[in-house]
């Protein structure tokens, strides 16, 4: 059946606090300078996915046969859980914190849309098209107005490519989980169980990179934040959405995200931003409006795939 409009409401906000808390993320990385991206992005989703695992086990245990009989979509979500962080750390790495955020999460919504109409045939709406193209056009211009001194190298393109691949799998486990989810495994089974393992496959990564996260009690804090706060408690508010809405709309809703990136970077950081970066916050919050706003019953729009 359709779901209702409050269930929708709580979704919509759910989505909304992780990308908040995830926008924080790039901000708490300047705390810890001597670590390196890679370890900052094992720590975060390694450690995250095995504490919802953690708070998840009787769940776990109990649909275990569930969770067998879906194992493919288990695998494919932990396996996109586990490259996602690797490879969105990697895009900044080489095309810059800015370009590579950008890349990797204005390309997600386009990419789960693209997931849902191969997979399973979903149809999407004009309004939502509007929206999304918004969205990444204030992603875009928000990209020139705080790409300030990361010019054209001959790591620009691949750091381009890779935050594709971060973007494909934000969008391929983001669609794994929520198909769990709607074949009957409760949404913190789901997360706990696609993230647990994702973060069983990112432990190698941290102990061969993450030496640097013991050297200070400051770095440990770091850490110990990015796995808690926007990993950890993220992530419940994006799998208690994800139950609710969409895929392709949980993860255009996360455009949010680079913007608060770059509200922080100005305030915290003391980086500037340039009008022509306020103009593109503002046209992700007329893509979010656009999104979110209840549609009429004759609609198009996505509330004709939103179903439980």
């Amino acid at each position: 059946m359709t779901i209702s409009s409050d269930r929708r409401f709580g979704g919509i906000t759910a989505v909304l606090i992780a990308a908040i808390l995830w926008g924080t993320t790039g901000t708490a990385a300047t705390f810890a300078p001597q670590v390196s991206s890679v370890a900052i992005g094992s720590v975060a989703m390694g450690v995250g996915g095995l504490l919802q695992a953690l708070i998840a086990l009787r769940s776990l245990l109990r649909f275990r046969h569930a969770l067998g009989q879906q194992w493919r979509l288990l695998i494919v979500g932990a396996l996109a859980v586990a490259v996602y962080p690797l490879a969105f750390y990697a895009s900044m790495r080489m095309a810059g914190v800015t370009v590579g955020t950008l890349v990797s999460i204005g390309s997600a919504p386009l990419l789960s849309a693209l997931i849902e109409y191969c997979l399973e045939g979903q149809r999407l709406s004009l309004r939502w098209m509007a929206g999304a193209s918004l969205g990444i056009v204030g992603m875009l211009l928000l990209c020139l107005a705080k790409n300030t001194g990361h010019g054209a190298t001959s790591e620009m393109l691949p750091g381009i490519l890779t935050g594709l691949i971060a973007g494909l799998t934000y969008a391929l486990y983001s669609w794994a989980a929520r198909q769990l989810m709607q074949r009957g495994v409760p949404s913190k089974t789901a997360m706990g169980a696609t993230f647990g393992v994702g973060g069983i496959l990112l432990m190698p990564v941290l102990f061969a990179t993450g030496a640097p996260l013991l050297a200070s009690w400051n770095n440990a804090a770091v850490g110990a934040y990015m796995a808690l706060v926007p990993m950890f408690i993220g992530y419940l508010c994006f799998g208690f959405g994800l139950a609710r809405i969409p895929a392709s709309m949980a993860t255009t809703l996360t455009l949010l995200e680079p913007v608060v990136a770059a509200v922080l970077a100005v305030f915290i950081v003391g980086e500037r931003l340039t009008p022509q970066g306020w103009l593109s916050i503002a046209l992700v919050g007329i893509c979010l409006i656009l999104i979110t706003a209840p549609a009429k019953r004759n609609s198009t729009l996505s509330e004709s795939r939103e179903t439980v």
